[in-house]
This record gives C-alpha cells, structure tokens and sequence, in this order.
C-alpha cells in the first residue's frame, strides 16, 4: 500500500508558474512508475505526465515532471499557465515497468488530489 499527499496547488495567474508536489509514503517509493493526472470541471480526468522509476526527469512541453527518490517526492512543474489547466490535480504510483503508462488503469494508488485554479 502506498498513500499519496499532494500539495502546491493554488491560484495563478494566466501565463504564471507552478509547482505541485506529491510525497509518498513507503520507502520504496524508487520501484514505481509515478503518475499526473488531472480533472477539470465537468470532465474526464485525463492524463499529464508520467516518470519511469529510473528516471528522474522528463519534459512535456510546458509541464516537466521529475522525482526525488531520496524524499519520496514527484514533482510537476508547471509554466506558461492557461486557463484550461485549471483542475484538480491528482498524484498516481504505478508498477515500476520500463514502459509508461498513460492511462488511469495502470496505476494502483492516487492522491486526494490539489486544486489548481489559473485566472485569465
């Protein structure tokens, strides 16, 4: 069992910046593939970045996702903010495999999630 928290949500505005946080709490955090999701208003939750349990960084255009395995930690930062990310957040651990997974199926564990709100 792996129990998430996110946190760094909050309000912006349009073109700002952003980083969000998720601290696991097993201390083999390093042999799962971690996950961002998000969900906005009225949608499906959809898919926004993702690590391998090797790596530790990985570009998405204007989002970069990266981990510290030492803290327990995935990063997501977020820049050049618009108004259709705002969503709630949300932090998923998956089976450590060489391949990515980018649908919600393929991870077991999530967090409570984190409101990010970005103005216009």
């Amino acid at each position: 069992q792996v129990q998430l928290v996110e946190s760094g949500g909050g309000l912006v505005q349009a073109g700002g910046s952003l980083r969000l946080s998720c601290a696991a709490s097993r201390r083999t955090f390093g042999i799962y593939n971690m996950a961002w999701f998000r969900q906005g208003p009225g949608k499906e939750r959809e898919f926004v970045a993702a690590i391998r349990f090797s790596d530790s960084i990985t570009a998405y255009g204007r989002f970069t996702i990266s981990r510290d395995n030492a803290k327990n930690t995935v990063y997501l930062q977020m820049n050049s903010l618009k108004s259709e990310d705002t969503a709630v957040y949300y932090c998923a651990a998956g089976r450590g495999t060489y391949y990515v997974g980018r649908t919600r199926e393929e991870y077991d564990y999530w967090g409570q999630g984190t409101q990010v709100t970005v103005s216009s």
